[in-house]
C-alpha cells in the first residue's frame, strides 16, 4: 500500500463515547502525522435506527473537537457511499463469489439443532465448532430448501488446518488456530451482511491501510483476516489500542455503568456538577448527556484543546513527563509505537488540570461569549448583545478569574443576577454569619458608611472597612464575612469588594436591608421552631 488510508466506523448511536472519541482520535492522528486520508464511515446495518437523528451527535462531536474527515458524510469521496445500509450491491456481490467458489455455504441448521450441537460438544468437554451438516447436502437439495423457504444463514468454511498470524503495531506477533474458530455467519437469509464480513468488504474497497481500533475487537480479527485472504485482499496492517477504563480501575469505561461511577470518588464531582448545571440550561431530562459522553464536555464549557489533548493521552505520550500539548505538537508526534497495550484509565482530575491550562489560553472575548449563552440559556441575562450586559459580565469574568473553570461555572455566581428580593440565602452561612450577637448591629452600621461614601469602587471599598473595623475595634474578619453573606448570600465566592463594585451601591443596601431581617443568634431558631 502507498498511501495512508485510516478509518472509524461508529453505528449511530445518538451520542458518541469517550473511548470511541480516543479511538477516532488516534484514526485521525495517525493520517494526519502521515500525511494520509481519514475515513469517516458509518455502520448503520441496524435498519430500525433512525439513522440522521442518532448520527447527528456523533459528528457534532468530530466537528467540536476539529476532526474533519476527508471522505465521508458530507464531503463524498470517490469510494463512498459511506453509509454500510446504502452498500448492499457490494456484499452481495462478494458474498455471491464467495458461493460460487465454495468458500461459504448456506446453513440450515435451526436453533433447537445447534443448542443441542453445542450441549453435546460441552458434555464432551471439546470446543464447539458448530455441525457443518450442511455442507453434507447436494446442490440440488439446497436449491430446494431455498425454493420452499426454509430459513437459512450463510456461513464462511473456516479452513482450520492452518494458524492465523498477524503483527499487530501495538500488540506485536498475534497468533490463533483456525481449527477452535467456529464458522462465521456472514450473511442473513435476506442478503443483509453481519458485521465482520461487512468491514472486511469495506475496507479493501475503501483502501483501507491501517485498521486502528480498541482491543476488544481483536478477537474478531482471525475470522476477518481469513476473509480478506479468500477475497484476495492485502491485508491491512492492524493496530490494536487499549480500552478506556473507569477512573482509578481497570473496567472498562461503560454507559451502562453511570449509576456506579456516581459512586467513583473522581467522577462524583463531574456527576455533581452536571447535577448543578444542566437543569439550569434545559439539558436536565432524557437529553441529559453524561461523563462517558463526548457532548458532556461541550454542553459543560470544556475547551475542546483541553478533551482534545486528555483524549490524546489516553494510551499514548509524547514522553514520561509531558502532559500539555498542543494540536500541532500532537499531529506531529503521533506514531504507533508509542501505544501502550494496558488499559487507558480516564482521569478527570487531570482532565480539570488540562482545562484549567487551555482555559487561561483562551482570549477575554471567548470566554465572554461563551459565558454570555449560559447566562441566557439559564434565564439569568436576556439580550447578550446590549453593552450594559457585556459589560457587566466581562467585569464579573474578571474578578472571577483563575476560578471560571469551565464556561459553566458563571452560572454559580447567579447572586450577581438575581433581583435582589430573590437572593437565596445559604443556611449554613446564615447561621454561622449572621446569626450572632452584634452582627445586626454592624451591618446597619457598616451600611450606614456604604450609603454615604463617596466612591463605590473595589479599593476605597476595602480601605472603607479596614478603617472603620480599627474604629469600631472589631477584627476585619468579623464584619467582611457577614457583608458577604448578606450581599451574595453564600460564604465564599469572588473578592468581597470587587462583588460589592459589581453590584452597585443600591442593590448593596437593600440586600443588608433585607439580611438584617435574617440577623439574630442561634437561639433565636431554636425558639421559632417550637
Amino acid at each position: 500500500m502507498t498511501s495512508i488510508r485510516t478509518r472509524f466506523a461508529p453505528s449511530p448511536t445518538g451520542y458518541m463515547h469517550i473511548g470511541g472519541m480516543r479511538t477516532a482520535l488516534f484514526n485521525w492522528l495517525f493520517a494526519r502525522h502521515h500525511g494520509g486520508t481519514f475515513v469517516l464511515r458509518i455502520d448503520d446495518t441496524d435498519r430500525q435506527r433512525n439513522v440522521e437523528e442518532a448520527l447527528a451527535p456523533i459528528l457534532d462531536a468530530f466537528r467540536w473537537l476539529e476532526l474533519d474527515w476527508d471522505e465521508g458524510p458530507e464531503v463524498g469521496g470517490e469510494l463512498g457511499p459511506y453509509f454500510q445500509s446504502q452498500r448492499d450491491d457490494l456484499y452481495r456481490a462478494a458474498a455471491e463469489r464467495l458461493l460460487s467458489e465454495g468458500r461459504v455455504y448456506r446453513c440450515f441448521d435451526t436453533p433447537e439443532e445447534i443448542q443441542a450441537a453445542r450441549a453435546e460438544a460441552e458434555a464432551r468437554e471439546v470446543p464447539f465448532l458448530g455441525t457443518r451438516r450442511s455442507l453434507e447436502l447436494d446442490p440440488e437439495t439446497v436449491e430446494a430448501y431455498v425454493a420452499e423457504g426454509r430459513p437459512f444463514v450463510v456461513r464462511f468454511q473456516v479452513p482450520r488446518d492452518q494458524s492465523v498470524v498477524i503483527e499487530d503495531a501495538v500488540r506485536g506477533r498475534v497468533e490463533w488456530d483456525a481449527g477452535l474458530i467456529p464458522d462465521p455467519v456472514i450473511q442473513r437469509g435476506d442478503g443483509s451482511p453481519l458485521y465482520n464480513f461487512a468491514t472486511v468488504v469495506d475496507d479493501a474497497a475503501m483502501r483501507i491501510s491501517h485498521v486502528i481500533r480498541a482491543e476488544e475487537h481483536l478477537s474478531n480479527t482471525p475470522v476477518q483476516v481469513l476473509l480478506h485472504q479468500a477475497l484476495g485482499h492485502e491485508l491491512p496492517i492492524f493496530a490494536h489500542v487499549p480500552y478506556v477504563a473507569a477512573p482509578g480501575t481497570q473496567e472498562k469505561l461503560s454507559k451502562r455503568k453511570l449509576d456506579k461511577y456516581r459512586n467513583n470518588p473522581q467522577f462524583r464531582r463531574l456527576f455533581e456538577a452536571a447535577d448543578r448545571v444542566l437543569p439550569r440550561i434545559g439539558r436536565g431530562g432524557e437529553d441529559r448527556p453524561d461523563p462517558v459522553m463526548v457532548e458532556y464536555y461541550e454542553v459543560m464549557g470544556y475547551r475542546p484543546e483541553a478533551v482534545f489533548n486528555a483524549l490524546s493521552r489516553l494510551g499514548w505520550s509524547l514522553d514520561d513527563k509531558t502532559e500539555v500539548m498542543s494540536r500541532e505538537t500532537i499531529v506531529g508526534a503521533f506514531t504507533l509505537d508509542r501505544v501502550v497495550k494496558s488499559p487507558a484509565g480516564l482521569d478527570p482530575d487531570k482532565l480539570v488540570s488540562l482545562q484549567g491550562h487551555w482555559m487561561n489560553e483562551s482570549c477575554p472575548d471567548e470566554r465572554l461569549e461563551r459565558c454570555l449563552g449560559f447566562l441566557a440559556r439559564a434565564g439569568l441575562i436576556d439580550d447578550i448583545t446590549a453593552a450594559e450586559t457585556r459589560g457587566f459580565v466581562a467585569a464579573l469574568l474578571e474578578a472571577m478569574g483563575e476560578r471560571l473553570k469551565v464556561y459553566s461555572d458563571v452560572l454559580d455566581y447567579d447572586e450577581f443576577f438575581v433581583d435582589d428580593s430573590q437572593l437565596a440565602y445559604d443556611t449554613k452561612a446564615v447561621k454561622k454569619r449572621l446569626k450572632k450577637d452584634g452582627v445586626a448591629g454592624w451591618l446597619e452600621a457598616f451600611g450606614d458608611e456604604l450609603a454615604s461614601v463617596e466612591s463605590f469602587d473595589a479599593a476605597g471599598l476595602e480601605e472603607l472597612m479596614k478603617s472603620w473595623a480599627e474604629r469600631q475595634e472589631l477584627k476585619l474578619g468579623q464584619i467582611i464575612h457577614p457583608v458577604r453573606v448578606a450581599v451574595t448570600g453564600k460564604s465564599a465566592g469572588i473578592g468581597m469588594f470587587e462583588g460589592l463594585e459589581l453590584l452597585g451601591r443600591e442593590r448593596v443596601l437593600r440586600r443588608i436591608e433585607r439580611a438584617l431581617e435574617l440577623c439574630g443568634t442561634p437561639e433565636d431558631d431554636q425558639g421559632a421552631g417550637q
